[in-house]
């Protein structure tokens, strides 16, 4: 009983400093989703290689895409002409942020955090679309069958990651924004977030504090560890936060909390299918390498500044417990959107498939 006190209690805390700017983040995504177009980012990738890199990885920050919704937009590029180059810098760059993540980042662990992350996604992806342009120069992209890019496992519609309302009427977009921000977009992240969040939470409970710091100490085995874990398993930039943020607070160095934050949204074992597939042996390599490097870089450099030139106090992160009202409505509102999302995804998905299997029984 004291056990179940403590997760609700531990949970109610994190869902409060997480809420409001992950619903603000929400709000942003539809905005994205209503004004940005896949033809639109087509038509801005224009100029030379680099210049392409750079600018996908622009293109890619603030879009709310994780790491297999935005599979299918890099084969849309692909179709349309995009190179190989600006193609990586899109697909490395985009899941690590978005500008949801980021304003939760912010939120959860300062901005500093929150500057970092979308800084390393841009260089990471630059870099990454730099290296495959030169070792892949005057090679046509590989084409690959619609079946293949597809993925079973994703935290955004892949349908609104390249569809966009044509209706230009001022009310239709905000009906968009509302529809996107609270409805289809947790419906896709609403599971994420409710493991981001349960994980957080028995995290806080069974580790103690100062773990870490006990019985790893050396921050660039640290930072190692973390790096090997994230790169094959999946998790959502914005899910990612919560459990970011009690690694921190449990003592985890600063540098491989941002690891985790930047290369566990950034890849899993089916974008690396994917991207072997489109790229080949050579620039899925390059893929890992401009991904793993950045992130070492990033993370040694953040423990430095945030460690031995204390430009930033780790005690400014922190779970709150004085919120007010409007935080705890905020919080209220989040949690309802999660269930929401579950009833709506899940449950419909299953009673579907119970009306198909009823149906197939009655025909045979």
């Amino acid at each position: 009983m004291e056990f179940i006190e403590n997760f609700l209690v531990s949970l109610w805390d994190l869902l409060n400093q997480m809420a409001y700017p992950l619903i603000f983040g929400y709000l942003i995504a539809g905005v994205l989703d209503q004004f940005f177009s896949i033809d639109l980012i087509v038509k801005l990738l224009s100029g030379n290689k680099m210049w392409q890199s750079i600018k996908a990885a622009l293109f890619g920050i603030p879009l709310p895409l994780c790491s297999c919704s935005v599979l299918p937009v890099a084969e849309t590029l692909r179709q349309k002409g995009v190179g190989r180059g600006a193609i990586t810098s899109f697909v490395i760059s985009t899941p690590q942020t978005g500008i949801d993540s980021i304003i939760v980042t912010y939120g959860a662990l300062g901005i500093p955090f929150a500057l970092f992350k979308a800084l390393a996604a841009f260089f990471s992806g630059v870099i990454g679309g730099f290296f495959v342009d030169f070792f892949y120069s005057g090679q046509d992209v590989k084409i690959i069958n619609q079946d293949e890019k597809d993925s079973e496992h994703c935290c955004a519609c892949k349908e609104n990651a390249v569809q966009h309302s044509l209706n230009s009427s001022i009310f239709a977009k905000i009906a968009g924004i509302i529809r996107y921000a609270f409805f289809t977009l947790p419906a896709e992240t609403s599971l994420y977030l409710l493991i981001g969040f349960v994980v957080g939470t028995l995290l806080n409970i069974f580790i103690p504090e100062n773990f870490f710091e006990r019985f790893i100490g050396n921050q660039i085995l640290e930072i190692i560890a973390v790096l090997i874990f994230s790169i094959p398993v999946y998790v959502c930039a914005s899910a990612s936060v919560p459990v970011a943020l009690v690694l921190l607070l449990k003592g985890l160095s600063p540098g491989a909390v941002f690891v985790f934050l930047m290369c566990g949204p950034a890849s899993n074992t089916v974008s690396l299918i994917f991207m072997q597939r489109i790229l080949g042996v050579k620039g899925l390599f390059i893929y890992i390498i401009s991904l793993v490097s950045t992130a070492l870089i990033f993370g040694l450099m953040i423990n430095y500044l945030f460690l031995e030139l204390k430009i930033y106090s780790i005690s400014n992160c922190h779970l709150t417990t004085d919120k007010t009202p409007f935080e705890y409505l905020a919080t209220i509102i989040l949690i309802l959107m999660v269930f929401w999302g579950l009833l709506n995804k899940y449950c419909k998905e299953l009673f579907l498939n119970r009306n198909r299997r009823g149906k197939n029984e009655n025909i045979h």
